[in-house]
């Protein structure tokens, strides 16, 4: 009896030491192989500096796909891990069934999926959405991306991988004190703010925007100068007149101080609207006055049109019936479709992205760093400029041999420390105080309508989609993530390569077996009970006989 009280005695004592451990000292275990709980060095940064409470709505709650079951439990275990990293964390899942206008007035869209079920087709609404609230601000964060993936289990495997990007990206955002500063230059041609309407507003609840001429730069240089180093990212969309020496110098002086900037060119006078109204137009050269300062950058932007086989279709009046005109979409190959680099953030898992009369990019020796963005198809033509473009010749058949000049760079990213354009040149103007070069990020983009939304009555329409076709492009994600990683210093993008693997159910072999397994999970059972009820019988027969 007593050697059971010291046994019990001790089995107490264990327990209390392991009890009085523990709560002094916590450690999770991520047992996973792809280490998908584990928290990146840069969310552990984020999270441990958080000042007050942060709470979370998450409004996957509810009756969805089967599948979808695994974005909420994936969502949920994810938010356990914020948890433990930082009490001051609170979130709750909610079921967005009566709050649907309420979502909708906020901005939160929901998602129209497709089910399968027992071989059988049928749709459900999720609101796949997540609001985080950090004293009077909010911030909305999407779990479901938009993505080229075509199937729903790739959808599904995406937005668990975007997990971490999207929360850490959506409490960096509403947490910071200040936020990054970005000048959208004007006065040189450049769109219209109407034309600019749907990427501006995108980026506008991240940054602060400000439209910057270059204007005073003939009065007071140096004042223009100053204004503009005062601004984190620079964006040139589209120029159409000429830069003065005094304004080149402006942007070159801006850039190697450590300023990024994003370029998007046309090098050529080529637009769609007038070959709409004309049925032809002449593509001719633009002359920008930019060749010597993208040269000393290491890059160059010719002046040859790029036909692509893998292109845009664009609408083609073929007649009317009654009153109503009937239309014919056509590949237009002057609209080339473009892929992004699968390695890089910012064009890993997003749509092509659409293009207009773009031309090609030529990559110089230097040290800078240099990663293609946006490239072509291997099926790809030249056309030399000046050059007579009509409407007509969407409708002839084209010749794939003639296609042969393969893949074309379209958008590539520099960084590094710049040199001067004007480094053994006269300057346009003195400079009061010289500093050396500082490390810059750059964006070039070979075709300045990439960022043109196009209106519907007089109204800005939806960067991402075509309002003839209804075809959705990665164009305002492309650009929203290129301006991301311009002014991403703590590096919260390169979370978005993030790779897991999910094992998903095979919904086809599924109902292909389905009688064969509902046959074994029944009779599987009663003879599993039979063969026991039998053996017991034969070992109290055996037992007792004796």
């Amino acid at each position: 009896m007593t050697k059971n009280i010291q046994q019990l005695i001790l089995v107490l004592l264990i327990l209390l030491v392991v009890n009085v451990t523990g709560s002094k000292y916590y450690k999770r275990f991520d047992l996973t192989k792809d280490k998908r709980y584990t928290l990146s060095s840069i969310s552990n940064t984020i999270l441990d500096n958080l000042e007050n409470t942060i709470f979370i709505n998450v409004y996957l709650e509810g009756d969805f796909p089967a599948e979808f079951k695994r974005l909420q439990i994936e969502t949920q275990q994810f938010l356990r891990e914020l948890k433990a990293k930082n009490a001051s964390i609170y979130y709750r899942f909610i079921n967005p069934d009566d709050l649907r206008e309420t979502l909708i007035r906020k901005g939160m869209f929901p998602s129209r999926l497709t089910v399968e079920e027992d071989g059988k087709l049928s749709e459900a609404i999720i609101f796949p959405w997540a609001e985080i609230q950090y004293g009077k601000k909010r911030e909305l964060v999407s779990l479901l991306p938009d993505t080229v993936l075509k199937t729903q289990e790739e959808q599904l495997q995406n937005a668990i991988e975007k997990l971490e990007y999207s929360f850490i990206n959506g409490i960096h955002a509403i947490t910071k004190n200040s936020k990054k500063k970005i000048a959208v230059l004007s006065g040189n041609g450049e769109l219209e703010d109407i034309y600019l309407y749907s990427f501006l507003s995108k980026i506008k609840s991240k940054y602060n925007l400000a439209k910057f001429t270059l204007d005073s730069v003939a009065n007071n240089p140096q004042k223009t100068l100053a204004d503009l180093k005062k601004y984190d990212l620079t964006v040139i969309a589209k120029p159409q007149t000429r830069f003065s020496e005094e304004e080149k110098y402006v942007l070159d002086q801006y850039i190697i101080n450590g300023g990024n900037s994003l370029w998007m060119i046309d090098n050529n006078y080529a637009d769609i609207d007038s070959l709409y109204n004309e049925g032809v137009m002449m593509a001719a050269p633009r002359d920008l006055n930019l060749t010597d300062l993208l040269f000393s950058y290491q890059i160059r932007i010719n002046n040859k049109l790029v036909q692509d086989l893998y292109s845009a279709k664009i609408p083609l009046a073929t007649g009317n019936i009654g009153n109503q005109t009937q239309f014919q979409y056509l590949n237009w190959f002057f609209n080339p479709l473009v892929n992004g680099n699968p390695n890089h953030p910012i064009t890993s898992n997003i749509a092509p992205v659409k293009l207009e009369f773009t031309t090609q990019i030529d990559i110089l020796k230097g040290d800078l760093q240099k990663t293609p963005l946006l490239v072509s198809s291997e099926l790809t033509k030249k056309i030399g400029t000046p050059s007579i473009i009509e409407l007509q010749s969407i409708a002839k058949a084209p010749k794939e041999e003639v296609f042969t000049n393969g893949p074309q760079l379209f958008a590539v990213l520099l960084e590094g420390s710049f040199s001067s354009a004007y480094e053994n040149r006269t300057k346009p103007f003195a400079i009061t105080q010289q500093t050396p070069n500082k490390p810059a990020k750059m964006i070039i983009i070979a075709d300045g309508d990439i960022a043109k939304n196009q209106l519907l009555k007089g109204e800005p329409y939806d960067l991402s989609k075509d309002k003839w076709t209804g075809a959705t492009y990665g164009n305002k994600e492309f650009l929203e993530n290129a301006v991301d990683y311009l002014l991403d210093d703590e590096g919260i993008i390169e979370l978005r390569n993030k790779s897991i693997q999910i094992n998903l159910l095979d919904k086809q072999k599924a109902f292909e077996d389905k009688k064969f397994w509902q046959l074994v999970n029944v009779i599987l059972p009663l003879l599993a009970l039979v063969g026991f009820g039998m053996s017991f019988t034969y070992y109290r027969k055996k037992k007792y006989s004796a």
